[in-house]
């Protein structure tokens, strides 16, 4: 059984609430990655993915330097635990229209999942 742990990305990357659309994008560009955390006295609580930006910001016509990164995220965050299958994983995504999970180790968040990872070939020792 491949788990989310064997798939998912370890390098997290937060972003402050006070930052605005336009930070998230320019450092999710920089980064070449499709979301970032969004995070407020330590904890994270909320995520902000490209869709956000697409969909919240230019779709809607509104200026990304004007509105902050919590008008436009996802919260509270969809996770799963990092010792559940991949395929359960899939179906959460499916079930909460997202493509992007956050990685849960005893109760903290390890990690980020997204759909593109599922995609990934994984070698799976034969017995």
């Amino acid at each position: 059984m491949v788990t989310t742990m064997q798939l998912m990305k370890r390098n997290l990357v937060k972003i402050p609430a006070s930052a605005s659309a336009f930070e998230a994008a320019k450092v999710m560009r920089e980064r070449g990655i499709g979301s970032v955390f969004v995070e407020q006295h330590a904890r994270i609580i909320g995520i902000v993915t490209e869709t956000d930006i697409t969909r919240k910001i230019v779709g809607e016509r509104r200026s990304p330097e004007e509105v902050l990164a919590t008008d436009i995220m996802s919260s509270p965050v969809i996770g799963i635990d990092d010792r559940r299958p991949v395929t359960e994983a899939a179906d959460l995504m499916d079930r909460h229209h997202t493509r992007h999970l956050a990685v849960f180790a005893q109760g903290r968040i390890v990690g980020v999942l997204s759909v593109r990872d599922l995609l990934q070939p994984v070698a799976i020792d034969e017995l």
